[in-house]
């Protein structure tokens, strides 16, 4: 059961519902608007921010994905683990490529620029502060400037709204295996996969 109560969507501030439009998701891609509700325009501003994010991005969707599910293992933020979005799935991301993530910069299925990405989202997840001179100069050899700030921006929407999620306990939709195991990984168990 979740830490916090869900809010349904009957009771969204209108400008919310109609942003969402709850009555085409299920439970799970209503995701943590559920919560957000409480506060409508925070929550509105917030979805703002995420939809800028996605709808502008210049990353490729596959890149982002990779990093998402990299950084929500650290995070162990189950919800995050557990979805696969379809944009990514319809950039190739699949199942063998999320088992990549075990290892990336050993998995000759991921790409330079992929590995560059994934090292760092993983470093803003786990120790932030050993991202050196080096480590942007390797960004550097991968991405334009504007898309170093694209990826902080992101990973830092996914490490922050990643570990309050996963503070929150948002179990009840998922597959059994991320309701009760004590530590869990994106790769090797049951995915859903939402727009």
């Amino acid at each position: 059961m979740s830490r916090i109560e869900k809010l349904p969507p009957e009771e969204w501030d209108p400008r919310i519902a109609a942003a969402v439009q709850p009555d085409q998701l299920t439970d799970l891609e209503q995701g943590l608007t559920r919560y957000f509700a409480h506060c409508p325009e925070q929550a509105l501003g917030l979805m703002q921010f995420g939809g800028a994010l996605k709808m502008n991005r210049s990353l490729p969707d596959r890149l982002v994905e990779l990093v998402r599910l990299r950084v929500a293992f650290f995070n162990q933020c189950r919800s995050c683990m557990a979805i696969r979005y379809s944009d990514a799935v319809a950039d190739g991301v699949d199942e063998t490529l999320v088992c990549s993530l075990e290892q990336p910069q050993e998995a000759a299925n991921l790409t330079p620029s992929e590995k560059a990405a994934i090292r760092y989202g993983e470093l803003m997840a786990s120790d932030h502060l050993a991202i050196d001179d080096a480590v942007y100069d390797d960004l550097r050899q991968h991405f334009t400037e504007a898309q170093i700030v694209e990826l902080g921006m992101t990973v830092a929407f996914f490490v922050g709204f990643g570990r309050l999620a996963a503070t929150w306990k948002m179990v009840e939709e998922l597959p059994e295996a991320f309701q009760k195991a004590e530590a869990i990984a994106p790769w090797g168990e049951e995915k859903i996969e939402v727009r």
